[in-house]
């Protein structure tokens, strides 16, 4: 997301009657001077303030006019009132009543433009509305789930005028709540919510995957207790057919806990309701695991976890525990990075080498310069890597191991040019190799089940565009697709779902397949993506451009909303980008400069400069 319009903050002071600072805390009143009929400016949002620095608005002020009214209950919704208990005081009681500003966030381009009704307020007048206006760029739902969004956004705001009491209160309003995005990001912060890789979806995985399933919480209202409870109440609606969760159904925070935080050991505590008193150990480390995963995108992070249900205590899991439970993918290292080099071979390069170190071909045909090779991929334990033939016609698949050789290939295109053949290669979590073949005429996308065996169709419902790059995530559930569709490319994350039913021998039987569901944007601002790569558990590094916009790379999270973390220095004349899943590994690009990698808190060094197709294991 992108700072508000210049001016909003100034213009924002210019409608505060005061703002009072004690103990760390903003108290905000609805201004005074506000016209009592006729058009009001926006509720613009404010800029962005230290997170240690709480705002709280402050109530209706006796007589106010409609105007303020609106304008001041706009204000509240981006206090950390953690109730809005100050919001509700500019409804009338029965419209606090049935007001749920849970339901939903929704997000505007500029904080909500509001139009008066052109009767104005007279003397005799008891009733009296606004409209809400604004371009929206994404809604939060019931969920905590985020979602980019286009379009105009228009909603009424209903006023009454109390007959005793003469004082004006809103009476009819939309559920949920409405700010700028400036607001939204001073208020709300992304975090990833852990949950495992169902059977059906990992397989033959040796290890259960921790899939990140992110939602956005207020970061100033008690977040710990809110990303707990949101964990206990399940994965979002589009990850759950993939996942599951180790909490019993019913599970919630004992009655009166709260707020949760960490000792001066950084260990939390976590009381538990009755439903979980009958766990088992292997059951209750599962659940700290998760715990432990989701608590640690915080600040402050957790080290330790304790479960309790019961008043007693279950189990309690360190990081080394949580790792033994389930891996993720930001905490898998590499060995190596990969490339092509000048001779088309496959080689490699430990990843945060220095910048004299020499690639080494890679043991194996894949490396041994036989077949020219375009791009490739190496599995995530890198036993085994992909090549794709310099044509692009064939994939061949191979060991990593000296005096291998390829064989046959694995997957032929028809295709009648290089661009319309076969993409690079992708291996998920349970050593399944992914490929998109281009060919106009038969286009698809394949998954060889290890590798090896006959490639099978992956269907793919509600696919508007042509495939052009493949990337799996590194817990198996999740792919990022580049579709090109009317000479736009578009970055798309869908959820992966598999029918397995083995017959003798371990081969996929009749009724097996699998299929890639809702895909989903996860750059809507770019409309032409050249290359892109996942950079953590929830996150891709991708390059493209906005429409009448020069090449830019920027990270984005896979639901669509931007993360926090800065954007990389920029590079001209990216073709391919890399970047492994653990974020201290530099980053890895294929310019007009050869291979170059961005080290942390560094400049962009040259590797080689006859190279191309960079990628780490997966």
């Amino acid at each position: 997301m992108v700072a508000d319009r210049e001016g909003g903050a100034r213009r924002r002071l210019a409608r505060a009657v005061a703002v009072y600072v004690a103990g760390g805390a903003v108290l905000l009143t609805g201004c005074a001077s506000m016209p009592d009929n006729g058009d009001l400016r926006g509720v613009e949002s404010t800029p962005r303030q230290d997170t240690q620095v709480r705002v709280f608005a402050m109530p209706p002020r006796e007589d106010a006019q409609p105007s303020e009214i609106v304008q001041g209950f706009l204000e509240a919704l981006t206090s950390d009132d953690p109730q809005y208990a100050t919001a509700k005081q500019y409804l009338t009681g029965q419209a606090a009543k049935t007001w749920r500003p849970e339901l939903s966030t929704m997000v505007l381009a500029d904080g909500p433009a509001t139009e008066a009704d052109p009767a104005g307020v007279r003397e005799d007048s008891v009733n009296f509305s606004f409209t809400l206006t604004g371009a929206k760029v994404a809604v939060v739902d019931a969920e905590q789930s985020y979602a980019p969004a286009q379009g105009s956004y228009s909603r009424q705001v209903r006023l009454v005028r109390d007959r005793k009491s003469g004082q004006w209160r809103i009476n009819g309003l939309p559920q949920g709540v409405v700010m700028g995005k400036s607001d939204f990001q001073r208020n709300y912060t992304s975090v990833n919510k852990y949950y495992f890789a169902s059977n059906s979806a990992v397989g033959t995985a040796s290890q259960t995957a921790a899939v990140a399933d992110p939602v956005y919480v207020r970061r100033r209202v008690d977040p710990m207790t809110q990303m707990v409870r949101s964990l206990l109440n399940g994965p979002t609606s589009w990850l759950g057919p993939v996942v599951r969760s180790s909490f019993p159904s019913g599970t919630a925070l004992r009655k009166g806990a709260g707020p949760l935080t960490p000792d001066d050991q950084n260990k939390l505590t976590v009381p538990l309701n009755g439903k979980a008193t009958q766990v088992g150990r292997a059951k209750c480390n599962e659940m700290a695991a998760q715990l432990l995963f989701t608590l640690q995108g915080l600040i402050p992070a957790v080290d330790e976890v304790e479960v309790q249900a019961g008043g007693e205590q279950l189990c309690e899991l360190d990081e080394d525990g949580a790792a033994a439970v389930a891996a993720r993918g930001s905490a898998k290292h590499p060995e190596f990075l990969y490339f092509i080099d000048g001779e088309h071979r496959l080689v490699r390069i430990p990843p945060g080498g220095s910048r004299s170190t020499n690639a080494d071909a890679v043991p194996g045909e894949l490396g041994g310069g036989e077949r020219a090779l375009r791009s490739a991929a190496v599995s995530r334990d890198e036993h085994t890597g992909a090549g794709v033939a310099l044509d692009g016609k064939t994939l061949y698949v191979g060991s990593l191991v000296s005096g291998s050789s390829l064989g046959e290939p694995v997957v032929r295109s028809a295709g009648k040019t290089e661009d319309e053949r076969l993409t690079t290669p992708s291996w998920d979590a349970r050593g399944d190799l992914w490929v998109a073949d281009r060919d106009p005429e038969h286009p698809r996308l394949l998954v060889l089940r290890e590798g090896k065996g006959e490639p099978m169709e992956v269907q793919v419902p509600g696919l508007d565009g042509q495939i052009r790059s493949v990337r799996v995530a590194a817990d198996g559930v999740r792919i990022a697709l580049v579709v090109e569709n009317d000479d736009k490319q578009s970055l798309l994350v869908g959820r992966i779902e598999r029918t397995t039913k083995d017959v003798p021998g371990g081969k996929p039987g009749p009724g097996s397949g699998v299929s890639v569901f809702e895909l989903r944007p996860a750059a809507p601002a770019l409309e032409e993506v050249t290359t892109m790569s996942w950079a953590g558990d929830g996150r891709l590094v991708v390059v493209g451009r906005e429409e009448g916009g020069v090449q830019q790379m920027k990270y984005v999270q896979v639901d669509g909303s931007t993360p926090e973390r800065p954007a990389p220095d920029a590079l001209t004349g990216v073709k391919e980008i890399a970047a492994a899943e653990d974020g201290r590994l530099p980053l890895v690009a294929y310019s007009e400069d050869g291979i170059v990698r961005l080290p942390d808190g560094a400049q962009w060094q040259t590797v080689v400069k006859d190279g191309s197709a960079p990628v780490y294991p997966g």
